[in-house]
């Protein structure tokens, strides 16, 4: 009974290491209107029809003279949200579209609501920190996927499982979650290694298709010169 035991404590470490949620703190340097748009993105890769739970806690007022902008798309081009001005804790909750890779991007743009007293700011300016000089916003950034974007306590609570039963069941959905990831890499390498051996062939007959046209040229030459040299009665 040991080694069975051992055994699957090793896969549940395995899980949830694997299945661990996803967070950032970071502070958005915010920005002119005027300048290039830039953004801080982060990326992560998602199945398709899988739960994702985007959680963003970004610190600040509103009127404080910036304002966050969040923007989430895959690499295919699908948009799963653009929420304007955000202050707080702002939940997105989507199912992916495709097997691909999404960005939660952030944005920090600075405002001209505050105009009066801007001359008086301005020369109290040089003696704030560079801290104040630089104005962010503090962002903290958790990432659900999958099983982990599920709400397990309200499962527990509607179907009457057992604290046990609930942990069960949610490591059996990591497990399962883990076998259709291997599947579609697996899948991924079959594709890459059909087209790989595709590659390789079609290398093969340009490189005889080459050879072969480099030999009949060899030969014409070889006519062309001896048909030359004889009509000047060299040979």
């Amino acid at each position: 009974m040991a080694l069975p035991r051992a055994l699957l404590q090793y896969i549940c470490g395995i899980v949830l290491f694997i299945a661990s949620v996803s967070a950032l703190k970071f502070d958005l340097q915010a920005r002119s209107p005027n300048d290039k748009k830039t953004e801080r993105c982060i990326r992560n890769f998602v199945a398709k029809d899988t739960l994702v739970v985007v959680t963003a806690t970004v610190g600040g007022s509103k009127g404080d003279g910036m304002i966050v902008n969040m923007h989430i798309l895959d690499n295919v081009g699908n948009e799963y949200g653009k929420p304007k001005d955000v202050v707080g804790e702002q939940r997105t909750v989507f199912t992916s579209h495709a097997d691909a890779a999404f960005d939660v991007c952030f944005e920090n743009v600075m405002t001209n609501r505050k105009k009066r007293g801007e001359a008086k700011e301005a020369a109290l300016n040089q003696f704030k920190p560079a801290r104040m000089n630089n104005p962010s916003r503090h962002v903290e950034l958790d990432i659900d996927i999958g099983a982990d974007a599920k709400d397990w306590s309200a499962i527990q609570a509607t179907e009457k499982l057992k604290p046990v039963e609930t942990e069960l069941r949610r490591i059996e959905e990591s497990i399962a979650e883990i076998v259709r990831e291997m599947d579609y890499l697996r899948a991924r390498e079959q594709k890459l290694r059909d087209t790989n051996e595709s590659t390789n062939t079609r290398v093969k007959w340009f490189g005889i298709g080459t050879t072969f046209l480099l030999v009949i040229l060899w030969g014409w030459q070889i006519m062309y010169l001896r048909a030359y040299f004889r009509s000047k009665h060299l040979i």
